[in-house]
C-alpha cells in the first residue's frame, strides 16, 4: 500500500488525479477501522492533515473538509447549532477531535451523524479535482448506501452552510450516548423570515433524506409571523409524516418499526423545542 502526503491542495488534487485508486485519509475514524478489520485493502491511502486550507473556516460559512468535529462544537455553536448539536453525539472525545463533517460525507453511511443536518440546513458541498471545483447541493449528494455523488479524481474540499436564521435541532437514537452508530436520527431547521422549514431523517433509509411533506406541511401548519403554542394534533400530524418519510431496514440495531416510531417521536419533540426557542425569542424581543 502507497501513503500520500501532499503538503498542499492542489498537490493532493494532482495525485488525486494521477491515483484516483487512492483513498483520502484525515481523522482516519473510519477508514482505519475497515483496514484494521481487514474490510478494505486501497492501493494506497492520500494523507489530507497537512493540508492547512481543509483546516479553516470562513464567514458566510465555508467549513473546511479537514475540521474537526470538536472545532465546530467550540468555534461554530452559535452559527450552526444544528450541526454542532450532532458534533456532539460523534462518538467519544478522542473520535470527535480527529473526524471531520468531510469524512462524513466521503464515507456517505446512511447513519453518519451529520447529514441530517445538511441536508435540513440546506448545505451545498463543494468538491475539487484538476478540472475544476463543483458544487453540488446535499440533496443530490447521497446516491446509495456508502455512495456518494464524487468523481474518482476528486476530493471535498468544504461544506457551505449559511448562518441558522432560525432554531435547529438534533435528536439521535442510540445505545448508549458514546461510540455508538445511530439507530435512527432527525434534524429540523427553522427557516422564519422564509415561512420554510427543513427536515431529513437519518439511518432508516438507503441515504439520509429529507421529509418533504412533512415539510410542507409545517409550513402551512404554522404562523411564523405570530407564533402561538403548538398544537398537539400538528406535532402528531408532522412526527407521522416524517415517519411515513423514511424506508428502514431490521437490522442488529434496531427493527423497521422501532426506527419509525422512533422518528416520530423526535420529529414531535425536535419541532416542540425548537417552536419554544422561537416563541421565547419573540416574547424576549416584545
Amino acid at each position: 500500500m502507497d501513503f500520500l502526503r501532499p503538503e498542499t491542495l492542489a498537490e493532493a488534487l494532482e495525485l488525486k488525479a494521477s491515483r484516483p485508486d487512492a483513498v483520502p485519509i484525515a481523522g482516519g475514524t473510519d477508514v482505519m477501522v475497515e483496514l484494521n478489520y481487514d474490510h478494505r485493502r486501497p492501493a494506497a491511502l492520500l494523507d489530507l492533515t497537512r493540508i492547512a486550507e481543509l483546516r479553516e473556516w470562513t464567514p458566510g460559512l465555508r467549513v473546511g473538509a479537514g475540521v474537526p468535529y470538536v472545532r465546530i462544537i467550540d468555534e461554530l455553536g452559535a452559527e450552526l447549532p444544528g450541526l454542532a448539536m450532532a458534533s456532539r453525539t460523534v462518538g467519544s472525545p478522542q473520535i470527535r477531535n480527529r473526524g471531520t463533517v468531510g469524512g462524513n460525507l466521503g464515507a456517505a453511511s446512511p447513519a453518519g451523524d451529520t447529514h441530517p443536518v445538511l441536508l435540513a440546513s440546506g448545505a451545498v458541498i463543494e468538491v475539487a479535482s484538476v478540472r475544476g471545483t463543483r458544487m453540488i447541493p446535499a440533496a443530490d449528494f447521497y446516491l446509495g448506501v456508502k455512495r456518494n455523488a464524487l468523481e474518482p479524481d476528486e476530493l471535498i474540499v468544504a461544506v457551505h452552510l449559511a448562518p441558522a436564521k432560525g432554531p435547529q435541532q438534533f435528536s439521535k437514537v442510540g445505545t448508549r450516548n458514546a461510540m455508538v452508530i445511530a439507530v435512527c436520527s432527525f434534524a429540523i431547521s427553522l427557516f422564519p423570515e422564509e415561512n420554510r422549514v427543513g427536515a431529513a431523517v437519518g439511518s432508516a433509509a438507503p441515504t439520509p433524506r429529507r421529509a418533504h411533506q412533512a415539510e410542507e406541511f409545517l409550513a402551512s401548519a404554522l404562523d411564523f409571523s405570530a407564533p402561538k403554542p403548538l398544537l398537539d394534533s400538528v406535532k402528531r400530524e408532522f412526527g407521522e409524516l416524517v415517519s411515513q418519510a423514511a424506508s428502514p431496514i431490521d437490522d442488529v440495531r434496531g427493527s423497521a418499526a422501532y426506527r419509525k416510531h422512533a422518528l416520530a417521536v423526535m420529529a414531535r419533540r425536535t419541532l416542540g423545542w425548537a417552536w419554544q426557542e422561537l416563541l421565547d425569542g419573540e416574547q424576549q424581543c416584545a
